[in-house]
């Protein structure tokens, strides 16, 4: 009976620590330089949950000769008051340009902190998160809890396209791709070599499919990876994981949608229900990636459906 005691006494102090915790509401955005003039906030390699707040996302800001430019903007306002503040603590230059990469919540929840300023992204994207937005808020309210108050959805207000674009004395080069959602758009700084990828590449954490056409997805690492072979830049920024100077992220996406997708259309042949598919063991080499087993389950629901229904076609 002590020991019962005893462990829900400690039960009871671990549950009240993780709530001090999260009660400051600090994110703690540490501004790491990659470049000259170019620095990122490194997420963490979580999901969404009322200890991190959301602080899953890389997040980004180029200090250009007249402005800043920020590259994402985070999953809520408090993200995007504390990415204002880290940034104030390295320049004094107004805000010039916010872009958001593409539609998931935790890139562009932050925007509502940055009303006074220009915010892009592809037409999609617009597109998407005017219409998907307040959905994607409140799911994000079920599961950071108080992190998010505030928080509401505040759409891009200029559209952005692939090609150069001069910044506030600063030349970026941006590239159209899809395949991770409708449209995603990839970052080139030219002055530092440093390519944003957003969530067209993940790193060291199983990447997510709720709007993806692996197909495209699979065309766009083709397209990333060959800028690394025309020395298209020097740092890669994933949308989730570490910093690299190689390609090394972009193949192990491909790998990971390559084993995914082979081994949902292995198992519709094989006449398996959504069951079966979910019981299946991870292989050894991503047993203990970030994410895996959380992330192979919800690519089963989001994705299984149409190739089983395209094995039955098949079949008859």
């Amino acid at each position: 009976m002590k020991r019962f005691l005893l462990c829900m006494l400690l039960a009871g102090l671990t549950g009240l620590a993780g709530r001090v915790a999260a009660e400051d509401f600090d994110y703690r955005l540490a501004a790491q330089p990659v470049a000259k003039d170019v620095y990122v906030f490194v997420g963490r390699t979580e999901d969404f949950t009322t200890g991190n707040g959301g602080n899953i996302v890389n997040t980004a800001f180029i200090v250009a000769p007249q402005g800043v430019i920020v590259i994402d903007s985070g999953p809520s306002l408090r993200y995007g008051q504390q990415m204002r503040q880290a940034i104030a603590q390295v320049s004094d230059k107004p805000v010039a340009l916010v872009i958001n990469t593409h539609h998931h919540p935790d890139h562009f929840l932050g925007n509502q902190a940055f009303t006074d300023v220009p915010i892009g992204a592809l037409a999609e994207t617009r597109q998407g998160i005017a219409s998907d937005g307040n959905a994607f808020a409140e799911n994000l309210y079920r599961m950071s809890g108080d992190w998010m108050k505030g928080t509401e959805v505040q759409a891009p207000n200029r559209t952005l396209s692939a090609g150069p674009l001069a910044v506030a004395g600063r030349s970026l080069r941006l590239v159209a791709l899809d395949g991770h959602t409708g449209a995603d758009l990839v970052v080139i700084d030219e002055a530092s070599g440093v390519l944003f990828a957003g969530d067209l590449v993940f790193n060291g954490r199983a990447p997510t499919t709720p709007h993806a056409d692996v197909g495209h997805w699979l065309g766009a690492l083709d397209r990333l990876e060959a800028l690394t072979r025309e020395g298209g830049f020097r740092v890669l920024v994933p949308g989730h994981g570490a910093l690299t100077r190689d390609a090394a992220p972009i193949r192990q996406t491909r790998t990971w949608l390559n084993w995914l997708t082979t081994t949902l259309r292995d198992s519709a042949v094989a006449g398996l229900d959504m069951n079966d598919v979910l019981a299946r063991p991870l292989p050894p080499e991503y047993a203990a990636m970030p994410m895996a087993a959380a992330e192979y389950r919800r690519s089963v629901g989001h994705l299984f459906p149409a190739i089983e229904q395209k094995a039955l076609e098949s079949g008859r």
